[in-house]
């Protein structure tokens, strides 16, 4: 009796489980492939859990470098990035990322250590209030309370992050929740009554934009970044072609339109392409796709599309007449919205002389950089589009050569273009191309920083070297932070106040000290010899790009300024 009773007690011990447990198995269950993560005090319950998980775990240098390695990693893959964090400083060090994503719209799940409940709110040591910090900047957070919490919370925070609009939910697990036991609770269905997003379209307000279509003799689309979150590259391209719409681009939504086909216009923005610009200034009716009609985007909105009938297709009815008064508003996923408009096959506008004007602004007004004997950035995107044959995915940090990349390096596909665009956060490009790069191993990643901001995640080419990703970092070095110096040029009488940075270590021995290979290229003759070398083997590189350093981004639309005034365009 005695040693049956030992049995049962021995069955019963063994199907208790830890909160860390029960995190494991749901990021199992939610086929988590790659952590980014970061232990400490807070997290060592999870940590000790890890060390048997099959799940990768990639080891940033900084909290920071981590969670702009899940954006990456969500861009290209279409998957929430996982991050974990200690609490206090750990949690701390992942805000900007966090902004980052909210307003890049990425899915993220972020773990946050938490002190132990019974001291929570006694500034215990690395206490910090991450829910009350986080609210603002994240889709939804939780603070888990009840280790039987943790399947249900983890299961809601995947579908938050990446249903509807997506964005970053997280999660502030206290340490002894972690690491407390329990039996498994039973598995609940997600119930979010709150939480519904409308993914089908009004059938009324999608006939009556068609209809709107066929009137139409000036229509453009503006393709924002909500068509790649989509996944409706297909059926956009499918409804441009049945309707011969012009396609203009947002920033973050290069790629959703083949750059190589006729009816793609190009970017539009503050250095967006002449042609673009010009045809939201004149069209009378702009159908936007999933953008913000952000003020980067729009220029002053007293001159935004004057002339123009505005109907906005968005899932998030939070954007629609935020900034821009809309005729048709069509709240919706829109890949199911773009479906529907297909379907309606309604008659095409008759714009012949439209499509005329916008190939003639775009033969005329093409970009363009002069010849001198320094080396020119944009020669160099040219160069590396054509030897990657446009198939490379191209990251980027923020700034001068950010814009180079999105004005020359032309984007035929889907999930080949990682920046980042509404908070635009320097230190970026490095971390996001490893989480790029791991989304996608066998496809060619460029990073294209500047200077200034490679200097501020220069740590994480140890993850580079560790992981041996082949990861090709290319710096476009002008000794300044280049924007920075732009703007001093032109609005501040060439005071060049702290923007110059003359004083900077060999990125080619910094390079090396990593065990990365590295080359300084100063002319155009170098580059084309070294990127023919570096871009078609399977390792990582550094190349240091001298560029010329008084080289600015044209064309540009000044603050206050409408699309239609625009500088720099080529005569």
């Amino acid at each position: 009796m005695l040693q049956q009773a030992a049995i049962t007690e021995s069955k019963a011990k063994a199907k208790m489980v830890t909160g860390a447990d029960l995190l494991l198995e749901a990021l199992e269950k939610e086929k988590v492939e790659v952590i980014f993560g970061y232990p400490g005090g807070a997290v060592l319950p999870i940590y000790d859990k890890l060390y048997d998980s099959k799940i990768l775990h990639v080891l940033p240098r900084h909290e920071q470098g981590g969670i702009h390695a899940a954006e990456g990693y969500a861009r290209i893959s279409g998957k929430p990035g996982v991050v974990i964090a200690t609490s206090g400083p750990g949690a701390t060090n992942i805000v900007t990322g966090l902004t980052d994503a909210m307003m890049d719209s990425l899915p993220l799940v972020v773990f946050t250590g938490q002190v132990p409940t019974n001291v929570i709110g006694s500034d215990a040591f690395q206490e910090a209030d991450v829910l009350g910090i986080t609210t603002p900047i994240t889709k939804y957070n939780y603070q888990v309370r009840n280790i039987e919490d943790i399947p249900r919370i983890v299961k809601e925070a995947f579908y938050i992050a990446s249903s509807g609009r997506p964005g970053p939910v997280l999660i502030d697990i206290p340490k002894d929740i972690a690491a407390s036991v329990s039996k498994p609770p039973e598995e609940q269905e997600i119930k979010l009554p709150g939480y519904q997003p409308t993914l089908q379209p009004n059938y009324l307000q999608i006939k009556k934009l068609s209809e709107a279509v066929s009137r139409a003799k000036k229509p453009v689309i503006l393709a924002g970044a909500g068509v790649l979150l989509a996944k409706a590259s297909n059926e956009l391209k499918e409804y441009a072609e049945q309707q011969q719409l012009p396609v203009i681009h947002t920033l973050l939504g290069l790629g959703g339109f083949p750059a190589d086909h006729k009816l793609f216009v190009g970017m539009a923005g503050m250095h967006g392409c002449y042609a673009s610009n010009m045809g939201m200034s004149e069209c009378d009716l702009l159908i936007n796709i999933g953008a913000r009609f952000d003020d980067r985007l729009t220029g002053n909105l007293q001159f935004f599309a004057p002339h123009a009938t505005v109907a906005h297709i968005d899932i998030d009815p939070a954007e629609i007449g935020k900034n821009v008064p809309t005729a048709i508003p069509v709240v919706a996923d829109a890949k199911e919205a773009l479906k529907q408009l297909v379907k309606q096959n309604g008659k095409p506008p008759v714009h012949a002389e439209w499509l005329e004007q916008i190939h003639k602004w775009q033969e005329e007004y093409p970009y363009y950089y002069g010849e001198s004997a320094a080396l020119k950035p944009q020669k160099v995107m040219e160069m590396l589009y054509e030897k990657t044959t446009g198939d490379a995915i191209v990251v980027t940090d923020v700034g001068q050569h950010q814009m180079w990349a999105a004005q020359y390096y032309q984007f035929n596909q889907a999930n080949r273009w990682v920046t980042s665009g509404g908070l635009g956060t320097m230190g970026f490009g490095l971390p996001a191309s490893i989480g790029a790069q791991l989304a996608d191993p066998d496809r060619c990643v460029i990073a294209v920083l500047g200077d200034g901001g490679f200097q501020m995640s220069t740590q994480e080419l140890t993850v580079i070297k560790e992981l041996n990703l082949p990861v090709k970092i290319a710096i476009f070095n002008n000794l300044s932070l280049g924007m920075v110096r732009q703007w001093q040029e032109i609005f501040y009488d060439k005071r060049y106040s702290h923007s110059k940075i003359p004083i900077q270590p060999s990125f080619v021995k910094l390079a090396e000290a990593y065990g990365i290979k590295g080359y300084e290229i100063n002319t155009a003759e170098e580059a084309e010899i070294i990127l023919e070398e570096v871009l078609n083997n399977r390792e990582p590189v550094l190349l240091d790009i001298r560029i010329d350093p008084d080289e600015n981004v044209y064309p540009m639309i000044a603050p206050g300024k409408g699309l239609h005034e625009m500088v720099g365009v080529k005569p």
